[in-house]
């Protein structure tokens, strides 16, 4: 009992100390001033209201419902986690030595890589200023400027690289990307955006394109360089405001009232410049019975509409319709639908590039910007009767016909529901009360086979 007596001040103090020792909480400042050791603590954070910072959603479900809230689009949910946890200090400002020294080493690499640059457009100026000579037939002088010509389209797709690399280690690039703010105007971000959809989404589109039979069934080949999007609006867009608009994931099926009106098409483009092309909506499963097959049918048809990698939507109805959007429309839109006891039908849509106007496929030009794009003939092509009647359009005939490149591709699907009599009925189209059976096969007869054979 002494012994516990002697010992209470001795652990009286051990626990004081642990949680004086507790208590304390460490800070990092730049001052060398020694009164802010004795600084008063800061005042407690204010209590978090409803809507919470996106900057600070940690889970993927607030972190998507703050996206949607605040139209931004879902960025990286670590670092966004990270900061949630952290003091709110400036990014370029962060007192740790390691990041500002590995900060000023990229700064320094990136200075290099802009002398680089500079030096490149300096040789590239040089050479297209040299003059070609050549003999008087003119053939040899033609060749010599084609391979001039050849060797600055080189130089400029190199002097395209070398920008992506000098920006590439920058860690503002790569927040302003995660954040949904990066400018498609510059390289960097483009190169980023492509690369992000090259990682995931055109591996899932190709699945969906090859499992499906889009190709070869509509056409031979196929290899998408621009990503795609596909909306549909909920409600009928007579109204004054704009209806909202439902996401359609690849080769999803779309109920036929919701097919009815024409959706909203975006085609991202990862190069600079602004090019045309050309739209076409084609079914391939249209059931034909006499000759107990199937045909195509194409549902809409527009060209000459522009796009670039900031000009990205493309409304399909209204299309022609204002002076902001520009394009023509050869064949209106035509609601999706499958007639009953029909197998699921295939919606395919395919975005064709136009050619330059020496009728060759778009190519880059001398310091990498696209080629002005040529713009078909509307009037004429609507006049031809290949191509402007819906039932048995050759979509291969057609681009071999005006020199198009296939550079994109979306899909979804259709079947008959509860809606799809009045779509059909409301859009004039014969054959909503038309039913598909199949044809039921007879067995064989039974044929006893001889008892010798028993034996």
């Amino acid at each position: 009992m002494a012994l516990q007596r002697a010992s209470r001040p001795v652990a009286q103090c051990i626990r004081q100390s642990s949680s004086t020792l507790h208590a304390r909480t460490l800070a990092t400042t730049t001052t060398t001033d020694p009164s802010s050791a004795d600084a008063a603590p800061p005042p407690p954070s204010e209590p978090s209201s409803r809507t919470r910072n996106p900057f600070t959603a940690s889970t993927p479900a607030a972190e998507k419902q703050l996206a949607q809230q605040k139209q931004r689009p879902v960025g990286s949910r670590r670092r966004r986690a990270a900061l949630s946890s952290t003091t709110q200090i400036p990014f370029t400002q962060l007192p740790y030595q390691a990041f500002q020294e590995a900060r000023a080493f990229l700064q320094e690499d990136r200075r290099e890589k802009l002398e680089a640059i500079g030096l490149q457009r300096v040789k590239i100026a040089r050479l297209q200023d040299r003059v070609v000579v050549g003999e008087q037939d003119g053939e040899v002088e033609r060749r010599k400027q084609r391979e001039k010509d050849n060797r600055v389209r080189s130089m400029g797709r190199r002097l395209e690289e070398m920008k992506v690399q000098a920006d590439i280690n920058d860690p503002m690039v790569k927040k302003r990307f995660e954040d949904g703010l990066g400018d498609m105007t510059k390289p960097i971000y483009r190169h980023l955006a492509n690369t992000q959809w090259h990682s995931y989404k055109r591996q899932i589109l190709l699945q969906r394109l090859t499992q499906m039979n889009v190709v070869p069934d509509v056409l031979p080949a196929l290899d998408p360089i621009v990503s795609t999007g596909l909306a549909f609006p909920t409600t009928s867009s007579t109204t004054a405001i704009r209806s909202r608009l439902k996401r359609i994931q690849h080769g999803d099926f779309v109920p036929s009232a919701l097919s009815s009106q024409p959706p909203t098409l975006w085609i991202q483009p990862y190069n600079k410049g602004t090019r045309l092309c050309t739209v076409a909506v084609i079914n391939p499963d249209v059931p034909n019975v006499e000759k107990d097959g199937f045909d195509h049918r194409c549902h809409f048809l527009a060209v000459n509409i522009p796009i670039s990698p900031t000009n990205t939507k493309v409304r399909l109805g209204e299309l022609g319709s204002t002076s902001e959007s520009k394009g023509d429309v050869l064949l209106p839109w035509l609601p999706a639908y499958a007639q009953k006891g029909a197998p699921y039908q295939r919606m395919s849509i395919i975005i064709l590039e136009q050619p330059s106007p020496n009728h060759t496929p778009i190519v880059t030009t001398l310091l990498g910007a696209v080629a002005e794009s040529q713009e078909l003939d509307a009037k004429s092509a609507s006049q031809d009767s290949r191509y402007n009647v819906r039932d048995g359009f050759n979509l291969r005939s057609f681009v071999d016909r005006y020199g198009l490149k296939p550079v994109g591709a979306d899909l979804f699907r259709t079947k008959w529901d509860e809606g799809t009599a009045g779509v059909m009925q409301q859009a004039g189209i014969v054959g909503w009360d038309v039913e598909f059976r199949r044809k039921r096969v007879e067995p064989l007869p039974y044929q006893r086979k001889a008892s010798e054979r028993y034996r």
